[in-house]
């Protein structure tokens, strides 16, 4: 790696996880995420990649020069412990780092890693196993993802259609809605900004997402299990 493109890797954190999915299309917009490259080992010493764009414009001769830079170190200098150089170096490390170890929530058997320059960050996810797919890589530009990462960990605020608080959860969070027939279903919610979430992949208002509740007589709470947030009540009677 060049001087400028200073490469750092550690243990991925939990917030930090959920970006090694594919976001939707607002999150890619609002986290600068470029592109993933998903890739397996074949029997174990191959290394077969395929790379997909998620905002082409930021997919930039410059970007690509340096995400080159960044695989090659990944593979072939020892002080990464050879993460992507085939399957039993990954199985390595992973078993070295349990605290790399993604949630069951979130996918099982898999481990996390990010790795960032001075422009980008790096999110890998990691199934050390013989699989079709050992790994992906989603490349984002460090300034708007560490932005968006630092507004996240206000978490999800969900609110009576008046604004009285209910509960908030952590961004990736999930929420049960049991329906007026006693229907429940399970949704993973995403940060948006302090008045807009993701529930599976519709954007909604804070307000907006309370009232369609209340218009048919669901109920909204978090899963079972799943960690709430605790935050002073503040005043949110404006109708942003």
């Amino acid at each position: 790696m060049s001087q400028e493109n200073k490469l750092t890797l550690r243990c991925a954190k939990e917030n930090e996880m959920i970006f090694t999915f594919t976001p939707s299309h607002q999150l890619i917009m609002q986290t600068g995420c470029v592109g993933f490259l998903r890739g397996d080992f074949g029997t174990g010493d191959e290394f077969y990649t395929s790379w997909f764009d998620a905002a082409s414009v930021r997919n930039t001769p410059e970007f690509k020069s340096e995400f080159n830079e960044v695989v090659t170190a990944l593979r072939d200098d020892p002080q990464y412990k050879g993460i992507l150089r085939n399957i039993y170096d990954m199985k390595m490390l992973c078993a070295t780092r349990p605290q790399s170890k993604m949630p069951d929530r979130l996918r099982e058997h898999c481990y996390a890693f990010r790795a960032d320059t001075q422009k980008h960050t790096y999110l890998l996810r990691l199934f050390p196993f013989q699989s079709d797919y050992n790994f992906y890589m989603y490349a984002y530009q460090r300034e708007p993802f560490e932005h968006h990462l630092k507004n996240a960990e206000k978490g999800i605020r969900f609110i009576k259609s008046d604004y009285t608080p209910l509960f908030t959860i952590a961004d990736g969070g999930k929420i049960e809605v049991t329906a007026f027939n006693g229907e429940k279903t399970t949704h993973t919610c995403r940060y948006i900004d302090d008045y807009h979430l993701e529930v599976g992949r519709n954007l909604y208002h804070i307000c907006e997402f309370a009232e369609r509740m209340e218009s048919v007589g669901s109920k909204v709470e978090p899963k079972v299990g799943e960690k709430t947030l605790n935050k002073k009540s503040q005043d949110r009677s404006d109708s942003r």
